[in-house]
């Protein structure tokens, strides 16, 4: 065995965008299609940066048939004068060093969501080709690069009273998994990004097909629009959503507001534009003023009694739909992810206006007061109600196996870390997956048939169902405001359902139970989606498995003359628990779909669309979409 020796030699330095192209995950999150969009959303960043330092109104995003996108807006221009301490133009510094910008000095731009600072250089090294037009100072200057790398210096090529700045980005085939773009992602983001900057004109066009898709956004009722764009298929208990706003030395508070009849929670947070999943600081100070204000407007006005307990916090959000936007100088984000506000000052800035803005709202307006009011404290008796039903949900401690659930077969490790559990539809599956598990570290819940949609459903329905309190119970965070991450048992819940359209039913009833009560679980990356094989392929003693049409086309295209038999899994029970492991449940093997909530408002109009109360939104979605199945059912 050769010795192997560590030495100044063995150091690497990777210099420029080196770092990227080696480790593009630590950047864009992933080479898979997550990370392909982030290349655009980075450069649309930057023309909504120039948009909050109120130099630009318009952007224009471009899918050209080559599959190149470009980003276009109407912004100042990417400075072209040389930055001194590189001996390079603005353009290039800004497209080739790693942590710089305007986003730095506090003079470029108070403020901006790209805080990290790596956005437009990081899209630039994952590029094969990036091109870059900016007009500024009466000129075009235009200059190409490769791999990250300049193909000659800036030059100016024309004349323009206009400015502003256009990139276009070849992706590089070679760093991505794939390089097709897709539309409605982008859309989606970019409809959410106008919702947020009122006024923003932003369009987008896909020239790959015979007739070019294009939407355009541009809201001038900024948040308030969004709020009645995630209620417009809810039925509301205020005609106008409450709006209210603020700004001081901390920065900026848009709040909008509204309640519907429903029993969900759609508070949605964003600071600098950036989707705060995890919350932060001007969510707490949000929900603290909110429960505060409510319960004192309730006690003042007798519809609380004296003996009556307060309103909870729980109570008082069920059925509210609210965007909650800060605008900061200088943000603080927990970790690269951004998903946390840390800022402390903003507690206190966002729960005075929220305080002052709702408290002037029910004053103002009586009658949807007293039905806000009533709504939550029907949410209340509910929950009283409830309380019962939710104590034998509560997990009593870790290791008291009495309160788990009959049907779950457990497994024999402790560490939550080490530990999964299967969420398996049917009873028939459930046995052959405890079959084919390893017990050690794997455990099995069957669930009878098709749970309760929570979306048309309150609290304590929900809570009535069997099969929800015995995922609660294994689970073992509890629900709702109790709900303790900490205390999860198993740090992969991985939802194992058949291979038809029951069995999509099914996904979509327990992703919406996870969504709506359980979202933690989520966003903490711990809910997972096995991907069972579709066919068998048999020839002579040989079996291949194919888990798309795609994958059976391949395999069929690579067999000989030979006779082969083809079989469609429909049904997990289909499987021997030895094929099950080997396609589904043998970690070495499998393929795992990590479920993940990256965009607010597709997830919103989602859940709300094709599990919610109305039909006609289902029906839009089904007709909509249609053209696009080729394998329904077999």
């Amino acid at each position: 065995m050769a010795k192997s020796t560590y030495s100044a030699k063995d150091i690497q330095v990777l210099e420029g965008l080196e770092a990227v192209r080696k480790r593009p995950g630590m950047y864009v999150g992933s080479t898979g299609p997550k990370g392909l969009h982030h290349l655009v959303y980075e450069v649309v960043d930057n023309s909504v940066d120039e948009a909050l330092a109120g130099h630009c109104t318009s952007v224009e995003i471009v899918i050209h048939a080559d599959n190149a996108i470009s980003v276009t807006d109407n912004g100042r221009g990417i400075p072209v004068d040389k930055v001194p301490k590189y001996r390079k133009t603005g353009v290039e510094v800004v497209l080739t060093v790693l942590h710089a910008g305007g986003k730095f000095g506090g003079e470029g731009y108070k403020v901006s969501g790209g805080l990290h600072g790596v956005g437009v250089s990081v899209v630039n090294a994952l590029s094969k080709r990036l091109d870059v037009e900016v007009k500024r100072d009466g000129k075009i200057w235009t200059q190409s690069y490769e791999y990250g790398k300049p193909k000659g210096s800036l030059e100016a090529t024309g004349r323009s009273k206009a400015t502003g700045t256009r990139i276009t980005v070849w992706a590089d085939d070679a760093v991505f998994v794939a390089v097709d773009f897709d539309f409605d992602t982008i859309s989606t983001r970019m409809q959410e990004t106008a919702f947020l900057n009122r006024d923003l004109k932003i369009t987008l066009t896909d020239e790959r097909e015979l007739e070019p898709r294009r939407v355009e956004y541009r809201y001038s009722g900024g948040i308030v629009d969004f709020v009645k764009h995630l209620n417009q298929k809810k039925d509301t208990i205020h005609g106008r959503p409450i709006y209210f706003d603020s700004t001081s030395s901390e920065g900026e508070v848009e709040v909008a507001m509204q309640w519907n009849t429903g029993y969900s929670e759609a508070v949605l947070a964003f600071a600098n534009n950036i989707h705060t999943h995890e919350g932060g600081t001007h969510l707490e100070g949000f929900r603290s003023a909110l429960t505060r204000v409510v319960n004192d407007y309730a006690r003042r006005k007798d519809i609380l009694k004296e003996k009556e307990e307060n309103l909870s916090g729980e109570d008082i959000r069920e059925g509210l739909t609210a965007i909650i936007s800060v605008k900061l100088i200088d943000p603080q984000f927990e970790g690269q992810t951004k998903t946390k506000l840390g800022n402390p000052e903003m507690r206190g800035f966002v729960l005075s206006t929220v305080m002052q803005g709702v408290a002037e709202y029910l004053e103002e307006h009586p009658r949807p007061a007293r039905g806000i009011v009533s709504k939550a404290a029907q949410a209340a008796k509910a929950r009283a109600a409830a309380r019962k039903a939710r104590e034998l949900t509560r997990r009593k401690g870790l290791l008291e196996s009495s309160t788990l659930p009959g049907k779950l077969a457990d497994c024999s490790l402790s560490d939550a870390a080490l530990c999964e559990v299967y969420l398996v539809e049917g009873d028939s599956a459930g046995g052959s997956a405890k079959q084919a598990r390893d017990r050690s570290f794997q455990a099995i819940l069957p669930l009878k048939g098709k749970i309760l949609n929570v979306e048309k459903s309150g609290l304590n329905k929900a809570l009535t169902s069997n099969e929800i309190q015995a995922m609660i119970t294994a689970l073992g965070t509890s629900i709702g405001e109790e709900f303790n991450l900490e205390a999860a048992r198993y740090h992969k819940a991985i939802i194992m359902t058949d291979a038809d359209v029951d069995g999509a039913h099914i996904r979509c009833l327990i992703l919406t139970f996870f969504y709506r009560y359980m979202r933690e679980m989520i966003e903490a990356g711990y809910v997972y989606i096995a991907q069972p094989p579709l066919y068998k392929v048999t020839q002579g003693r040989k079996q291949q498995y194919a888990y798309s049409e795609k994958e059976l086309q391949e395999i069929l295209a690579g067999l000989d003359e030979k006779k082969h038999s083809i079989q469609r899994y429909k049904g997990l029970g289909e499987m021997n628990p030895d094929q099950l492991w080997d396609t589904t449940m043998d970690p070495s093997t499998r393929t795992l779909l990590q479920v993940t909530v990256d965009d607010a408002l597709a997830a919103e109009e989602a859940f709300s669309d094709l599990m919610g109360t109305q039909v006609e939104p289902r029906r839009e979605f089904i007709q909509r979409r249609a053209k696009d199945v080729r394998f329904l059912d077999i």
